[in-house]
Parts: structure tokens; C-alpha cells; sequence
């Protein structure tokens, strides 16, 4: 392309993405996607339905102390109720009340759910459209127009469907997108139905596409080719049945071959990163062939082919791996180790010379760790910690002498009882301990080791544990299987993830518990030292 021409990214992970079998988020980490998304460049992220569930209320409401710089939260919701006002439906004005600088609703586009479903005549669904954009255009920002079964309803009535459109855009929409609903549809209808909609449609056009086909991707990439201009989906490509467009694979396509703008070269080098992230927090395992971000996207086994790929890599590799954040690997030899530690060392934040005499014992330690079930997506200060005790000694600032969790459950009691006793010694060479109940083994263990250590560190009482996830690693063991822990805390300035591995579920709690405590440590520590500097430098 001549001129590289901008295309808007909507996320629906929180949304469409939740719909999907076995993905579930909690607020924490719909909040914390939503950051993510909005550090990459992500132009919308829509975070749910107000009014359909108390979590989605919730996240609204959280949302607005976000300190986003380029997402807008979008609400979502469908037209108002046939035979009332918009002013009247309660969705619309649910949707007005998020208070959310975006909104988007669908409408039906296909004459068969219109006749068959809504009930209602052809021509009231059309004033239906546009009466609810209207509405929504008079009292919000952004409206956003999602066309639902557009291109079934366009195969079974062109002149209706796009007559759909048209209403919508009439009513003020900001962006009309085009939905392959049921997700059935090839790229070549998906090609003609949009260069027809662009035909008569003003307003700038969307596509948002399911993989019922396997084509979400490709369909999405087809519309993009025929005029549009904003695309919508889904990290992983999580959503109902088989799926949403997986924007994982869409945006590198735009990017590296379609030559389209849409993250950038610094941003898209995160993708790997995003992709893992969201599988961690989905407490999902990363599908290894996943294109562009899968561990095995770059693995090369067969001896011809890495023969090649070590003189030329475009042998064998459709893009550079590092373009999107993931490395090579040659799954014959350890050629790779070091790369992918160093990658993943770099996409932490974590800059480390490759010819420090250190690195060795850093790499080593490293590959012995993931070995043994670690992993650091979702677990940002566990890696940042190791990687700097690894390279500037220990930053611990106290040391475990011991601690004991003892469960019981008395006849009669609804609930079990859980004590946890802590010993720790401070680096002065004081040694403290203390006893705490909770409501399981871990809170217990969480109330223990804080009140222990309040007296010396009073700064650890605003840190928050936010969420808690346990992961049974796979192998041989069954009840002794290890287990993954990952533990998300958060005080007044921000999130961070820590992560533990043990055949004890307590143990690896503690784990991720004290690089909990060790994380808000070390960067208030950090943070006061630079204030130090920077006062200096104002004194100077």
C-alpha cells in the first residue's frame, strides 16, 4: 500500500470473549485486561452488558478509575423494545447511565429473525434502529452500530439488509459494523457484502466476525480488503461455540503483510506477552500451536528444516518471530534456551547484556524454574524480582525461619477453621513470629505473615490480595501432581502478579504470598530512592 491506512481495534474479550466455554474472568481481571489493552493501543475495549449481571455493573463503575491514555470503555446492549419509546427501554438507558465514552448496540438485519423472532414488521424494525441510535447519539458520545446476521441477511435479502444499515447510519451511528453472527459465511460473500454496504453506507464500516467456519480470521481480513475500516475481536480468539475473530492472528496479518497501521513495530512485539497474559488470567493453558504467539509457532524439529532455517530464517518462518514477541526454537538441540530467556527477560522489561559473565547462571536457574511448572505471564514481579536477585544479589528483606497451617473442622461448625503461625527473621538478625485464623489455609497464612511483618514494614498494609488462582501443572501424580499458584496483590499506586510451584498447595501459596510482600518492598524502595535523586537534582 502506498499510504498505510489506520484500522480501529475493538476488543469484545470481556464480553464476547466471557461467553466462551471454560473462560471466565474475575473484575480483577477484567480490569487488568482492560490496562493491558489500553497500554498496546487497543482504540475500544468493551467491557460487558450494564444492568445484565452484578459483575458488569461493577466493572463499569471500576472502570471510571482507570487512568486509560487511548481505550475508551465501551458498554453493550441491542435496540430499544419494539412498541416503546427509547426513552422508555430500559437497556438504552442502562447503556446512558454507564456513563461510558462509547456505546454499541446490535440490531437484527436479517428478515428472518425480524419476522420470526422480533415479530414485528420490516419496517418497524428499520425505525427501531434508528429511533435507538438516534436516542443514544442525542445522550452519549460514540454509537456504534453492530449489524447482526448482516451477511446471512444480505444472502437472503440484499436490498433489506442493507436498507438496515442505512437506518442506523441515518440515526448517527459513528461506525456501522458488519456481523457474521452465526459465523457460516466465506470471504468472498463477506468481500462482496461489504463492498456493497461501503456503496451506501456513509459511515465509516466495521466487521466482526465468529469462526464457526474456521474463517473468522480470514472473513475479517476479506472486509478489511473490501472497506473497512474498524475490526472486532477477541484475544485468543476466546468466545461462544468456536470462537470469535481471533485478534491475536488479525492484527499481525494487517500489520506485517496487508500494510495496514494498527499497534505498531514497538507495540506489536507485545503480542506474545498479551496473548499469554490472558490465558493465564482465564487460568487457561496457552495453546502451543496457536499462529504468530504458540510455543510451537517458531519450533523447528526436523532436521532439513533447521538446517535452512540456521542460514536463512525465511525458509521456513512466514514472519521474523521477534516482529510479534515470540522466538525460535530448535526443538532438537538447546540452541534456542538462551534466545527465548533473553526474549522473555525483554518483553518484562528486564534489559540483561548477553555477554555479562552472570547470564549463565541466570539462564540456568531460569530454565531450571520453568522446568518445574514456572511460568511469568501474569506473574510480572516474580520475574522481575528473580531476574534482579539473579543479577545484583539478594533483595530479600526478610527471611522464613518456618510456618505451620493446621486446619480443623468441629462437629457442628458450618465452616472449617484455619491457623497459621509464622517465624521470620529481619535482616538485623530480630526474629518475630505470629499466629493468625482465616477462613482457609492461605488467608490464615496471608493474615499471618502481614501481621508479623506490619511493625517492621507498616507500607504492606495497603497491599490487597485480589485474586487467587491454583493450577494442577500436567504430568504423572494425580493428588501429588505439583500445582501452579498465581496470586494477584494491588496497593494505591498499582496490580502486580506473583507465582509459586510446589507439590503443596501451601507452600506455593507462600511462595507467591512473600514475592507479594517482597514486590511492594522493593518498589517502594525503589520509588523513594528516585525521589531522593530527583530532589537532589533539584537541590543541584
Amino acid at each position: 500500500m502506498s499510504q498505510r491506512k489506520r484500522i480501529s481495534l475493538y476488543d469484545t474479550t470481556l464480553r464476547d470473549g466471557c461467553q466462551g466455554e471454560d473462560v471466565s474472568l474475575t473484575l480483577a481481571d477484567k480490569l487488568r485486561v482492560a490496562e493491558r489493552l489500553d497500554e498496546l493501543g487497543f482504540d475500544y475495549v468493551e467491557g460487558g452488558w450494564p444492568g445484565s449481571n452484578p459483575r458488569d455493573e461493577e466493572f463499569f463503575l471500576e472502570a471510571k478509575k482507570l487512568r486509560l491514555r487511548h481505550a475508551q470503555i465501551t458498554a453493550f446492549g441491542m435496540t430499544r423494545r419494539a412498541g416503546i419509546s427509547a426513552s422508555k427501554d430500559l437497556n438504552l438507558r442502562k447503556l446512558v447511565e454507564s456513563e461510558t465514552p462509547a456505546v454499541t448496540i446490535f440490531g437484527k438485519t436479517w428478515q428472518l429473525h425480524v419476522l420470526e423472532d422480533l415479530r414485528i414488521s420490516r419496517e418497524e424494525n428499520l425505525e427501531v434502529i434508528n429511533d435507538s441510535v438516534a436516542y443514544l447519539r442525542r445522550h452519549t458520545g460514540e454509537v456504534i452500530f453492530d449489524a447482526e446476521h448482516f451477511f446471512d441477511g444480505y444472502k437472503d435479502d440484499p436490498e433489506y439488509a442493507l436498507g438496515c444499515l442505512k437506518a442506523a447510519a441515518d440515526g448517527g451511528a459513528s461506525t456501522v459494523v458488519l456481523c457474521d453472527t452465526n459465523g457460516g459465511n466465506l470471504p468472498a460473500l463477506i468481500a462482496a457484502a461489504t463492498r456493497a454496504a461501503a456503496a451506501v453506507v456513509k459511515a465509516p464500516l466495521g466487521i466482526h466476525c465468529h469462526n464457526d467456519g474456521e474463517l473468522a480470521v480470514a472473513n475479517s481480513l476479506a472486509a478489511i480488503e473490501a472497506g473497512a475500516v474498524h475490526v472486532q475481536g477477541t484475544i485468543n480468539g476466546f468466545g461462544e461455540r468456536c470462537g470469535n475473530a481471533n485478534m491475536i492472528s488479525i492484527i499481525p496479518a494487517l500489520e506485517l503483510k496487508l500494510g495496514y497501521r494498527t499497534l505498531g513495530p514497538e507495540r506489536l512485539r507485545h503480542l506474545t506477552e498479551l496473548s499469554h497474559f490472558v490465558y493465564e488470567l482465564a487460568n487457561l493453558p496457552p495453546r502451543k500451536h496457536q499462529p504468530y504467539v504458540g510455543q510451537s509457532a517458531f519450533a523447528h524439529k526436523g532436521g532439513v528444516h533447521v538446517a535452512a532455517v540456521r542460514k536463512n530464517p525465511l525458509t521456513y518462518e512466514h514472519v521474523d518471530p521477534a516482529a510479534v514477541g515470540n522466538v525460535q526454537r530448535v526443538l532438537i538441540s538447546d540452541l534456542a534456551g538462551k534466545a527465548n530467556i533473553l526474549q522473555k527477560a525483554e518483553q518484562f522489561g528486564v534489559h540483561i547484556d548477553s555477554k555479562d559473565p552472570r547470564i549463565q547462571s541466570v539462564l540456568r536457574q531460569l530454565k531450571e524454574l520453568e522446568n518445574a511448572g514456572y511460568q511469568y505471564e501474569g506473574a510480572e514481579a516474580s520475574f522481575e524480582l528473580l531476574m534482579r536477585r539473579a543479577m545484583h544479589g539478594d533483595m530479600r528483606f526478610f527471611r522464613l525461619i518456618g510456618f505451620r497451617v493446621i486446619d480443623e473442622t468441629y462437629k457442628g461448625s458450618e465452616l472449617p477453621s484455619s491457623e497459621a503461625s509464622v517465624a521470620v527473621e529481619f535482616l538485623d538478625g530480630r526474629r518475630e513470629q505470629a499466629v493468625a485464623f482465616g477462613n482457609g489455609p492461605v488467608n490464615a497464612l496471608d493474615q499471618a505473615l502481614r501481621r508479623v511483618l506490619t511493625k517492621e514494614f507498616p507500607q504492606i498494609e495497603a497491599v490487597k490480595l485480589l485474586d487467587y488462582k491454583v493450577r494442577v501443572l500436567p504430568g504423572i501424580g494425580g493428588t501429588a501432581a505439583k500445582v501452579r499458584v498465581l496470586i494477584e496483590s494491588g496497593d494505591e499506586h498499582e496490580r502486580w502478579g506473583t507465582v509459586g510451584v510446589s507439590h503443596n498447595v501451601v507452600e506455593a501459596s507462600w511462595q507467591a504470598l512473600v514475592d507479594s510482600i517482597d514486590y511492594k518492598l522493593y518498589t517502594d524502595q525503589k520509588r523513594a530512592q528516585e525521589a531522593g535523586k530527583q530532589a537532589g537534582r533539584k537541590r543541584g
